[in-house]
C-alpha cells in the first residue's frame, strides 16, 4: 500500500473509531434509561441492567457504523481539503479515483465489520437478550419480594409486604384481584411464605382472611382462613418468552426458511429471504456511504472556509440512497422472487459515487484540454 493510502487510510480509522464510540454512547444512554428504570422497578439488581445493556450494544453497533463511516470520510476529506492536501495530491496526477483507493479500502473493513455483526452477533444476542427477558419476567420472587411498596405485577393485581424477616417469612400481607369482571376479591394476611412447585410459583397466607364484593349485587362474603394457598402461576401468561422472532434466527436457517421456523416465528418464506439477503446487503451500504461522502467532497476545489456545499450533496445522495433502500427492502418483503431488490441500494450508492468521481475530475480535463490548444 502506498504511503498516501496508509496515512489517509489511518486517519479514516481513528477518526470512524471515535465517531461510532460517541454514537453509540448516545444511542446506547438514550435506550439505557428506560431499560434502567424497567429493570430496577422490576426489583433487579444493576447486574442486570449491565449484562442487558451488553446484549443490545451489537445492535446499537449495528445501526451507528454506516452513519459513523460517512461522518469520518466528509470530516477527514474536508479537513485535508482545507490544509491544501487533495490539491497537492491531484496536482501530482491522482485522479479522483485513485484518490478513493483508501477510501475502498476503509469501506470494505467497515462493510467487513457489519457482516459479522449482522449474521453472527446480533441475531446470537438478541436470542440471547429474549431468553433472558423471559427469565427476569418469569421472576416472581424479584416482583414481588419488595417491601413496603405497593406492586402491580398484573393489570387488576395490586400486592403489599409491610416486611420481609430475615427468615424470608412475609408479614402483613394485602393482596387484590379485581382481574374478574363481576367480583372483586381482597385478600389479607398476618404471615405468608412464596413456594415454588412443579405447577408454578404458589403464595401460601396464614391467619387470614378474604373478602369478595360481588358487582351485580354488591353483597360482601367474609371469608378468614388458618392458610390459604393462592397461585400465582396464572402472572406468568402475560410474560412469558414470546413467539420466536426472524431477527433471532441465523442466516443460515433463513436462507433454509425449514416449515417448523416458518410456523413457530409465523412468518412468510418472503420474509425470511427478504431479512437473509438484508443481513448481507445493508452492510454495503456503509461502502457506499463512505464513497458518496468522499466523493461529494472532490466536486469542490481548495478552500478555506470548508466544503459545506458538497457535504450537503452528499448528506441528501445519502438520504435518497436511504428511502430507496427502505422501499426496496418492502417490496422484498411481497415477494421471494424479487429478493434481488435488497441489494438495490448498496448497488446504487457505489454507482452514484461513481458518478461523482468521474464529475469531479472531468472539469480539470476539460480546462486542460483548452490549455494546450
Amino acid at each position: 500500500m502506498a504511503r498516501f493510502d496508509r496515512y489517509l487510510l489511518g486517519d479514516l480509522l481513528r477518526v470512524f473509531g471515535f465517531f461510532s464510540l460517541i454514537l453509540v454512547l448516545v444511542y446506547w444512554v438514550n435506550r439505557a434509561v428506560g431499560l434502567f428504570d424497567r429493570l430496577i422497578g422490576d426489583g433487579q439488581t444493576a447486574l442486570v441492567f449491565l449484562e442487558f445493556s451488553l446484549l443490545t450494544i451489537p445492535n446499537v453497533v449495528r445501526i451507528v457504523l454506516p452513519v459513523s463511516a460517512f461522518a469520518a470520510t466528509v470530516y477527514v476529506a474536508n479537513r485535508l481539503s482545507q490544509d491544501g492536501e487533495l490539491t497537492v495530491m491531484q496536482a501530482t496526477g491522482f485522479s479522483g479515483f485513485r484518490l478513493a483507493r483508501p477510501v475502498l479500502t476503509f469501506g470494505l473493513i467497515v462493510a467487513g465489520l457489519m457482516l459479522v455483526l449482522t449474521n453472527l452477533i446480533v441475531p446470537l444476542s438478541r436470542a440471547q437478550l429474549a431468553e433472558r427477558q423471559a427469565e427476569v419476567s418469569a421472576n416472581v420472587t424479584a416482583r414481588l419480594l419488595q417491601d413496603g411498596r405497593f406492586m402491580h405485577p398484573s393489570d387488576g393485581l395490586t400486592f403489599y409486604i409491610r416486611e420481609i424477616a430475615d427468615t424470608g417469612e412475609l408479614l402483613d400481607i394485602f393482596l387484590s384481584d379485581d382481574r374478574a369482571a363481576d367480583r372483586r376479591t381482597t385478600y389479607t394476611a398476618k404471615r405468608a411464605f412464596l413456594v415454588r412447585t412443579d405447577t408454578g410459583p404458589k403464595l401460601v397466607m396464614l391467619e387470614g382472611m378474604s373478602q369478595t364484593l360481588r358487582s351485580d349485587d354488591g353483597r360482601l362474603a367474609v371469608t378468614h382462613f388458618a392458610d390459604f394457598t393462592y397461585d400465582l402461576s396464572g402472572l406468568l401468561d402475560a410474560t412469558a418468552r414470546g413467539a420466536l422472532t426472524v431477527e433471532e434466527l441465523s442466516t443460515r436457517n433463513l436462507m433454509a426458511a425449514p416449515a417448523n421456523l416458518l410456523a413457530a416465528t409465523g412468518a412468510t418464506e418472503q420474509v425470511f429471504l427478504s431479512e437473509a439477503h438484508s443481513r448481507i446487503a445493508q452492510p454495503f451500504l456503509a461502502l457506499a456511504a463512505s464513497l458518496i461522502g468522499f466523493a461529494a467532497l472532490l466536486l469542490g476545489g481548495f478552500s478555506r472556509f470548508g466544503l459545506w456545499r458538497q457535504i450537503g450533496i452528499g448528506i441528501v445522495l445519502l438520504i435518497i440512497v436511504q428511502m430507496i433502500n427502505n422501499a426496496a427492502i418492502g417490496a422484498s418483503l411481497r415477494a421471494p422472487a424479487i429478493w434481488p431488490l435488497t441489494y438495490l441500494a448498496p448497488a446504487l450508492g457505489c454507482g452514484l459515487a461513481a458518478a461523482l468521481l468521474w464529475i469531479g475530475q472531468r472539469p480539470r480535463r476539460v480546462r486542460s484540454g483548452e490549455a494546450q490548444a
